[in-house]
C-alpha cells in the first residue's frame, strides 16, 4: 500500500535450538509514506492497543525506506509488518518460509484491491499520461507495488522503455513525497496510490491521496489524475514464523477487531475509511510473485 503499513520487532528467549518461548519487547515499524514524525503520531494508538495486548513495552520504529521493514523480517528482528504486495513478494521469493500471510485491508465497497493513480498539478496541461512524454516522472520506491512495480510494468508495455520515454524517472522515497513533490512542481507527474472509491476532491476514501489530503499537505482540487492502473491485490499483514502462535493470534486477532473496537485507530491503520481488516492467503499474492521474479530475472 501502499497506501500506511505497520511492522513488529520483537527480542525472544530461546528455549533449545528453536523454541520461542518468551516475548520481552516489541518494536513497532511502519513502511515509509509519510514523514518520520507523522508515522509515530498516527499510529501510537495501534502501539499502545498492541501493548495492553502482550503486555510487554512496543516502541515505534520508522525505517528510511521500505527495505528497512522487508530486511528486518527476513532477518528475524522484525516479527509483523503490514507489507505492500510486492514487499511481500520479495520476502517471499528470499525466504519462503520468512513469515506467514495473516490478514488485508477490505474496502467499504467489499472489495480488497486499490490502484496505481497517475497524476499531475491541474495548471500544468497534462490531462493524460500521453501528455506526460517528455516530462519528469516520479516513482515512490524500488519495493513499492502501487509506487514501482505495477505502474513501472504496465507504463512499461505500453510506452516502451520509462527512460526514453520522460525526460526523467525518479525515485522519490515515499508516496507522500511523490504528492507533495508533484503539488510542489519538483516532478510534473507521477504515480501513488488510492482505492479509487469516494471522490477525487477528498483523495478517494483511502490511500496516500487521502492520508495526504487529511494532512493538509496537499489540496486535491490542485491535482488532476492521468492514469489507473488494473486492480491490486491489497498487501497482507504478515507474521514472523518463529514467533510464538498465542502471539501471533493475539496481534492478529487485535487487528481484525479493530474497526468494530477502534474505528479512529483502524483508520490511522488503514490510511482512510474502510470496511474490516479480512483474512488472507499466499494465494491471492501470486500474481504480484510472479511479477516481482520477472523484475528481478529470477
Amino acid at each position: 500500500m501502499k497506501h500506511l503499513v505497520l511492522a513488529l520487532a520483537a527480542t525472544t528467549a530461546l528455549a533449545g535450538a528453536t523454541q520461542a518461548q518468551e516475548i520481552k519487547e516489541f518494536n513497532v515499524g511502519i513502511l515509509g509514506g509519510e514523514n518520520a514524525q507523522d508515522r509515530m503520531t498516527s499510529n501510537e494508538c495501534y502501539r499502545k492497543a498492541i501493548e495492553e495486548t502482550l503486555g510487554v513495552p512496543v516502541k515505534l520504529f520508522t525505517p528510511a525506506d521500505y527495505d528497512g521493514v522487508i530486511q528486518g523480517l527476513l532477518g528475524g528482528t522484525l516479527d509483523m509488518a503490514w507489507l505492500g504486495a510486492s514487499g511481500y513478494a520479495k520476502i517471499y521469493l528470499t525466504d519462503p518460509d520468512a513469515v506467514d500471510v495473516k490478514l488485508t485491508k477490505q474496502n467499504a465497497d467489499g472489495s480488497t484491491g486499490y490502484y496505481s493513480i497517475g497524476f499531475a498539478r491541474k495548471d500544468s496541461g497534462i490531462t493524460s499520461m500521453d501528455d506526460a512524454k517528455g516530462k519528469v516522472f516520479a516513482f515512490a520506491d524500488p519495493n513499492s507495488t502501487s509506487g514501482y512495480l505495477v505502474p513501472g510494468a504496465e507504463l512499461t508495455e505500453t510506452y516502451g522503455k520509462l527512460e526514453d520515454y520522460f525526460s526523467a524517472v525518479k525515485m522519490s522515497g515515499g508516496h507522500e513525497q511523490t504528492i507533495v513533490g508533484v503539488a510542489n512542481g519538483d516532478f510534473d507527474a507521477g504515480v501513488s496510490w488510492a482505492d479509487g472509491l469516494g471522490n477525487w476532491e477528498d483523495g478517494y476514501n483511502s490511500g496516500a491521496f487521502r492520508k495526504a489530503a487529511d494532512a493538509g499537505l496537499v489540496d486535491m482540487n490542485d491535482l488532476v489524475q492521468i492514469w489507473q492502473s488494473k486492480l491490486i491485490p491489497e498487501g497482507p499483514m504478515v507474521v514472523r514464523k518463529a514467533l510464538p502462535e498465542d502471539v501471533k493470534d493475539k496481534v492478529t486477532t487485535l487487528t481484525a477487531d479493530l474497526w468494530e473496537k477502534n474505528p479512529d485507530c483502524a483508520y490511522a491503520v488503514a490510511a482512510g475509511d474502510a470496511k474490516d481488516f479480512v483474512p488472507v492467503k499466499h494465494e491471492d499474492y501470486l500474481g504480484i510473485v510472479a511479477a516481482r521474479k520477472l523484475q528481478e530475472g529470477q
